[in-house]
């Protein structure tokens, strides 16, 4: 996990967005360990900006296998991260916390989604309300983990599935928009 040393300027809010970094934010790119590698998804800049607008902090928790595997380090990771957020060109800090899970499937896992307990342990800390709250993210795994933290699931066709591979899946309670865009446009 990243710590973070600055408040953004949602901190007073108890509504959180939990967003999943590859499909989500940025295009997978299966592995991504090069920054010049990051392309922003077209309207995550501004789904982000308006979900900042409405009073909803940021959180960003993202599986990184690669790291676990050995493909690439953590440094690499808070390398695409970082340019990530340049390109944002958002507010800074524009996460309230990041989380990047590091173990491949097969090592045992504390934060690789579908586990709950970043989630869970941020809404803990920052005193958010579940019922304000959600996980987005364009894999099973990712709607898996709101699921079972008790906040809305958010499935997002930007990244592995369709939204006809999403029905098929049929996950209880899970919502599917086009893309992160179309999802904040439903906040008030």
């Amino acid at each position: 996990m990243e710590p973070k040393k600055h408040q953004p300027k949602n901190a007073d809010s108890r509504r959180a967005l939990f967003l999943d970094r590859d499909g989500t934010l940025i295009l997978d790119k299966h592995y991504l360990s090069d920054p010049a590698g990051v392309e922003i998804i077209p309207g995550v800049r501004d789904a982000l900006q308006r979900a900042s607008a409405l009073g909803y902090q940021l959180f960003m928790l993202t599986n990184q296998s690669g790291i676990g595997r050995g493909l690439y380090t953590l440094d690499d990771a808070l390398l695409v991260n970082a340019r990530m957020e340049t390109l944002l060109a958002l507010h800074s800090p524009l996460f309230a916390g990041i989380c990047i899970a590091p173990e491949a499937p097969d090592q045992p896992s504390l934060y690789r989604k579908p586990s709950p307990r970043y989630i869970q342990e941020m809404i803990a800390q920052h005193h958010l309300d579940p019922a304000q709250c959600a996980m987005v993210g364009d894999r099973a795994s990712d709607t898996q983990a709101g699921l079972n933290a008790g906040v809305r699931a958010i499935a997002v066709c930007t990244g592995e599935l369709t939204a006809e591979a999403w029905q098929t899946l049929a996950l209880p309670g899970a919502e599917i928009h086009a893309d992160l865009a179309a999802f904040v446009a439903t906040l008030s």
